[in-house]
């Protein structure tokens, strides 16, 4: 509780002062109590017990006896633990907190290649990327969210030329019942388009040679700037782009910029690059004449060959790389890149090239995949679940559970709450987690309106809308009143709110957050349900200005987080 801290930090070096401890390394070590039940703050004093010649409990009884006219403090196995006092803790609260953030911030995600519907093993990125953009927003920072096209690869060679050369009585013949079309998406861009990509790809495991040919050619001339090619392929994956961008926006994603891979090549920036390549003093020379940074010379391990040009002089993807995270660190002062544990080498790659340049590395979250009940998701192996798909099943699953229990409601206001529901089930079950762990994705952990889901954040959120509905105004000014548990606990999760999104902002871990809005939440409901705020038609103006605060923050927590704040549910 950093409110607290700076109370705290003058009077407990007043009293160290007292003690013949005049250095301030004890500051790091004062930090937020790991139990509740401890207190706010807690020293440990172990580290006093040298200096001191004295045990650390005599140390930290002593410490408690100095400060204990001045805060509530108390000593137990060396440790000096400190807790708010209620009152103090209330005016702060209805003060209000300041965020600082004032950074410039460029957070590259999701960036999937466009060469079909966006998938659920994609979804992570995405997600996790998007509730970064918006942490950062709500802290204070100035945040641009990119996506990065490749427009030059294989993939999108392969759509190129199959929209070039099949027709779609072709298509159809050549899928036949080795794809299941779905009717809801007839006349959906990525749904529509992915049948010649799917057709294309059968195709080539037949193993014509004519057509990987013309593939490799039409990669080939992207990669050296072909403005024909370039377009050829534009003109495929657009469609599939745009049906993307259309599914990524119902789950409220959106993107303030799109750089296209090509642009690096088409304005000189790759040459340039591979012309600095080869005045380092780490570059080798392959048999076949490719060219390489021998990464090796500089700690790493494993695959320490970085090529960046072919032999025939064409660059290659990490070449293209290296010149747009060059031309991002142009664009802002902190860079932060969402990635799958499979690119952890390339990172490394790019990151000891970066500094083999003079510039900086960027920032890496880094996360695992998610698993279905029946497995891990695979396009290669074809288990692929379609976002779409999962967010259809998800509002279908929401509107059971509503129709349950609010059978007063229209069919209007279920679908209603049912999509925002359903989309805001999807995203919290992702972002609750740690970034850096699996698990698998499971309907009735992510929809329950009891557990850690999105639902019993949402339904809290309603909960203070309907007070603030039967009230009608704002809250009038308060004198602070009766402070029991309920209110006291609620108190301090909300003192805590912005050290938590502090740190879900700057480790890049939205999961700290979530778990602040679950905390809030739960604390929130204790708080409904024993400290009223109309009683008999007479408004408790203090309980009533608590649960505004409450209200406020759990709805400007949850967009931070992309689930969507109901007034009633």
């Amino acid at each position: 509780m950093e409110i607290l801290r700076k109370v705290i930090e003058p009077l407990l070096g007043d009293a160290l002062e007292e003690l013949g401890i005049n250095t301030d390394y004890w500051k790091k070590s004062l930090s937020q109590s790991r139990e509740r039940d401890q207190g706010d703050l807690s020293l440990p004093c172990f580290s006093f017990a040298k200096e001191m010649s004295k045990d650390p409990n005599e140390i930290a009884k002593k410490l408690a006896e100095i400060l204990s006219d001045k805060c509530n403090v108390h000593s137990v196995g060396g440790y000096l633990n400190f807790r708010a006092d209620k009152k103090w803790l209330a005016a702060e609260v209805i003060k209000g907190f300041e965020h600082a953030g004032e950074s410039n911030v460029l957070i590259e995600h999701t960036s999937a290649n466009p060469n079909g519907p966006f998938h659920v093993g994609r979804a992570r990125n995405a997600i996790l990327g998007d509730s970064l953009v918006r942490l950062h927003r709500y802290y204070g920072n100035i945040v641009r969210s990119e996506y990065y096209v490749d427009d030059m690869g294989k993939q999108v060679g392969v759509l190129a030329w199959a929209l070039d050369n099949l027709t779609k009585e072709k298509v159809d013949q050549i899928l036949n019942s080795n794809t299941d079309s779905d009717s809801r998406w007839e006349g959906k861009s990525d749904h529509e388009t992915v049948k010649w990509y799917q057709a294309a790809q059968l195709l080539r495991q037949e193993g014509d040679q004519e057509i990987e040919s013309e593939i490799s050619r039409m990669v080939h001339a992207s990669e050296n700037g072909d403005d024909t090619v370039l377009s050829k392929f534009e003109d495929s994956y657009s469609p599939v782009l745009d049906g993307m961008l259309a599914t990524l926006s119902r789950l409220g994603i959106e993107f303030d910029t799109f750089t296209k891979e090509s642009k690096f090549v088409v304005d000189g920036s790759v040459s340039r690059l591979m012309e600095a390549f080869e005045n380092l003093e780490i570059v080798g020379t392959a048999d076949n004449g490719a060219k390489f940074l021998d990464l090796g010379q500089r700690g790493l391990k494993g695959k320490t060959e970085f090529f960046y040009r072919r032999g025939d002089g064409s660059s290659l993807y990490a070449t293209r790389d290296i010149a747009y995270h060059i031309w991002k660190w142009g664009q802002c002062d902190k860079l932060i890149n969402v990635l799958g544990e499979d690119h952890k080498l390339q990172s490394k790659q790019v990151g000891l090239t970066l500094q083999e340049l003079g510039y900086k590395v960027p920032e890496v979250m880094f996360y695992a995949f998610i698993k279905l009940p029946e497995g891990k998701m695979s396009t290669r192996r074809g288990n692929v679940v379609y976002m779409d798909d999962l967010l259809e099943e998800a509002k279908e699953h929401a509107a059971k559970i509503v129709r349950d229990l609010r059978s007063d409601l229209s069919e209007e206001e279920i679908n209603h709450i049912a999509e925002a529901v359903g989309v805001s089930a999807v995203r919290f079950n992702i972002i609750k987690v740690s970034p850096d762990k699996g698990f698998t994705f499971r309907w009735e952990e992510a929809l329950s309106f009891e557990g850690e889901s999105a639902p019993f954040v949402m339904y809290s959120h309603t909960r203070a809308c309907s007070i603030a509905k039967k009230v009608g105004r704002k809250p009038s000014e308060c004198e602070i009143g009766e402070i029991g548990d309920s209110m006291y606990e609620l108190l301090r999760i909300m003192a805590i709110n912005h050290d938590r999104l502090s740190r879900a902002v700057n480790g890049n871990k939205p999961h700290i957050y979530a778990t602040q809005m679950l905390e809030l939440a739960t604390a929130y409901n204790a708080f409904y349900r024993d400290c009223h705020v109309i009683n008999e038609g007479v408004v408790n103006e203090f309980n009533f200005c608590i649960s505004e605060r409450a209200r406020v923050m759990l709805e400007q927590g949850m967009n931070a987080l992309g689930v969507i704040p109901l007034e009633s549910m």
